[in-house]
């Protein structure tokens, strides 16, 4: 496999004229594109995941009962149910506007990748058929909040989102000031209440279970990720990796100086401590960045309630 590799990529680098390459880039570019290849793969098989769970929530639970979610989704619900537009052409033309926004705050790639995920979650609506699978209220409000945000959660997992609110929130919440949470709290208030009026009282309070639902199994899916991830890396490729934060993710950093143990007699050596946060729509393409620079460092991710300064802004590259 790695002469096919090796062709491939040399044949790519005499395309664009760097034909004089030491035996070492060659590697770390085959590297590269052994990475990108599995982790697109992967993420290909998540967001397809995805897709069909909220299909299968949307046709198998909500559509039938007018029940909708919150968020972007629960948006093209509401318009559904009132005037009967198709869902499929809905769940478009809502997140639009979300997909541009997601371009400007977070980047190409993720933006390329919610586009896609959302053209994929319309066009299942639209030519799967998914069996009416019971008209409890209460079953059809906590499943299909399960099957839905189980589907926002893996579409998350693979880089992508076909909710695109939370893209608004992290963009209102740096221009404010305020926490994400809030923002969406804000948002998702504006929509039942809309939903009590449109569609009755008892409809509003069962959408509020299936939000309650999708967000907890959202969450679970998503291994408990809050809004910010703190992540603290310890590696020997520090500087690169440093780099890479800053010039790749946009993201600032601050690095520790400290000491790692190892060996069976507890040795100590001197080194650098990466520390960043990210957002968790950020963390597949950190993942994947710092495995092409070093796929044995140590990680360590947890929960961030909330961060306030030292945020700074996405920077253009320079070529």
């Amino acid at each position: 496999m790695k002469p096919i590799f090796s062709s491939i990529i040399l044949r790519f680098i005499s395309k664009n004229g760097d034909k004089d390459l030491t035996r070492y880039q060659v590697a770390k570019k085959r590297r590269d594109f052994v990475v990108n290849l599995k982790r697109g793969l992967k993420d290909f098989i998540l967001i397809g995941v995805g897709i069909f769970s909220a299909s299968f929530g949307f046709k198998g639970f909500l559509l039938t009962n007018d029940f909708i979610d919150g968020g972007a989704t629960g948006i093209s619900l509401l318009i559904s149910a009132i005037t009967k537009t198709p869902l499929y052409i809905l769940i478009i033309c809502v997140n639009i506007p979300f997909v541009l926004l997601g371009f400007r705050v977070i980047g190409k790639q993720f933006a390329i990748k919610t586009a896609l995920a959302i053209a994929g979650l319309s066009l299942c609506l639209a030519t799967v058929t998914f069996p009416n699978v019971t008209n409890d209220n209460l079953l059809v409000a906590v499943f299909g909040g399960f099957f839905l945000g189980a589907g926002i959660g893996f579409s998350v997992r693979g880089g992508a989102v076909i909710d695109g609110t939370e893209v608004l929130a992290i963009y209102l919440s740096r221009k404010f000031g305020t926490t994400i949470g809030d923002i969406i709290i804000v948002i998702n208030i504006f929509i039942f209440s809309s939903a009590a009026y449109f569609l009755g009282i008892d409809i509003a309070l069962y959408s509020m279970i299936t939000y309650l639902s999708a967000s907890k199994t959202l969450d679970f899916i998503v291994e408990g990720i809050d809004e910010y991830i703190g992540v603290t890396i310890v590696s020997s490729n520090s500087d690169a990796i440093r780099q890479m934060i800053i010039d790749v993710m946009g993201r600032g950093v601050t690095v520790y100086s400290g000491q790692r143990g190892f060996g069976k007699r507890g040795e100590t050596k001197e080194t650098e401590i990466i520390y960043t946060v990210i957002t968790r729509l950020e963390l597949n393409k950190l993942n994947t960045e710092i495995e092409k620079i070093d796929p044995h460092c140590f990680i360590v991710m947890n929960s961030v309630k909330d961060t306030k300064g030292g945020m700074i802004k996405k920077r253009a590259l320079k070529h």
